[in-house]
């Protein structure tokens, strides 16, 4: 009988490290894929806007990004539903139009996602890579403002040490990019510093603002996140279309909707349509802490890569303003004491919880959604099951 009871219990401590094993592996995986995530599309996005010869419209870009990401999430909705088109169809009719009210909650974040997705090509085209990627950071700073006026949301003291310290940092690259316009531009395109900045500060706003406009909105909703990513990429291709008729629609209608496109072109709108949504898969695994590190490693890996690809100056300057950044955005995704108010509100990567419990929150890409817990378990049962020591 004892030595039933030693070697059940033998059994459960491999289970237990076994268990440990796949999670670790889980939130490496994780990690890469965030990092390679967060850093190629901006590298991939400068590449093929500062390249010679003929360039395509980015108005373009951002609706075929939206087309890819909706049949995407349309295909994951129809395997949930085994393959059943009548079921799937009714599914997505009741979502959509019997309970329009809730549709129509999506238009105003849609509308601000795709002018995101359209000043995040202008400010990247402007923009040296490793600055927009500092730059770009200051998402955190107008979402946590926007937290705390809209969503009466606590910030803990290291966090409003940590925004301080984002803000200067920021501050100190502009500086610095301020005194070096000329070194930044060292391939001879037309480019436009004080264009490309006003671009990302003007993201960075509608980001905290659609990211906290969502959570309110969000309370109480248990759609599921890939119905909600079909949602708002309906309402994305319908005001991209319209944003690209307004501003290049002469040109489109003279030399055509794919003018300019490349293999390469290609390669950045896979990324931007299935970049948010593979982080939607790996996001679950990765805890707040290690998002941190994610976009710390980002923008390391974007520095040091526009060193070599577009000569990219850095100096001491630069890496003390970066350095700041790094180390607020590690700061400020570490977790909130227990005892505090507020304590289970939007954190670093903005997350609101659903009806069901599973946690929804907006990935970096274009306003794509994540979900934490149930809905993937679902989509990936033999992962899931892994996990579980199965």
């Amino acid at each position: 009988m004892a030595g039933g009871n030693h070697t059940k219990a033998e059994e459960e401590r491999g289970m237990s490290r076994a268990q440990s094993d796949v999670n670790r592996k889980l939130k490496y995986i994780s990690l890469a894929v965030l990092v390679v995530q967060n850093a190629s599309l901006i590298l991939s996005i400068r590449f093929v806007r500062t390249l010679p010869g003929d360039r395509f419209y980015a108005t373009s870009a951002v609706v075929m990004a939206e087309v890819l990401k909706v049949l995407t999430c349309l295909l994951i909705i129809l395997l949930q539903k085994r393959l059943n088109m009548k079921e799937t169809a009714l599914f997505l009719f009741d979502s959509i139009v019997v309970q329009y009210k809730d549709t129509l909650k999506l238009a105003v974040p849609s509308l601000i996602y795709t002018l995101q997705n359209n000043l995040q090509y202008i400010a990247i085209s402007n923009l040296p890579a490793a600055t927009f990627q500092v730059t770009y950071q200051l998402k955190i700073l107008t979402t946590a403002l926007f937290s705390v006026l809209m969503l009466r949301k606590s910030l803990s003291r290291v966090q409003w040490v940590s925004l301080l310290l984002l803000f200067a940092g920021v501050a100190i690259v502009q500086v610095q990019q301020e005194g070096n316009k000329e070194s930044t531009l060292t391939d001879g395109s037309s480019q436009n510093y004080t264009v490309g900045l006003v671009a990302v500060v003007i993201s960075c706003l509608s980001s905290g603002f659609a990211g906290v406009y969502f959570e309110k909105i969000l309370k109480g909703s248990s759609a599921s996140v890939w119905m909600r990513n079909v949602q708002l990429g309906l309402f994305g291709m319908a005001l991209g279309l319209l944003g690209m008729w307004w501003n290049d629609g002469a040109a489109i209608s003279e030399k055509g909707f794919f003018f300019g496109y490349t293999s390469m072109v290609w390669c950045v709108i896979f990324n931007q349509a299935f970049g948010g949504l593979l982080v939607a898969v790996v996001v679950k695994y990765a805890d707040n802490i290690l998002k941190g590190f994610a976009t710390s490693f980002s923008i390391i890996v974007s520095t040091v890569a526009s060193i070599y690809l577009f000569g990219f100056h850095v100096d001491l300057m630069f890496t003390a303003g970066a350095g700041l950044v790094i180390g607020a955005v590690y700061m400020y995704s570490l977790p909130k004491p227990a005892s505090m108010p507020g304590g289970e509100g939007r954190g670093a990567s903005g997350v609101t919880r659903s009806e069901d419990g599973s946690k929804i929150g907006l990935s970096n890409n274009g306003g794509s959604l994540t979900e934490e817990n149930g809905e993937m378990d679902s989509f990936l049962p033999k992962l899931a099951g892994k996990q579980k020591g199965n």
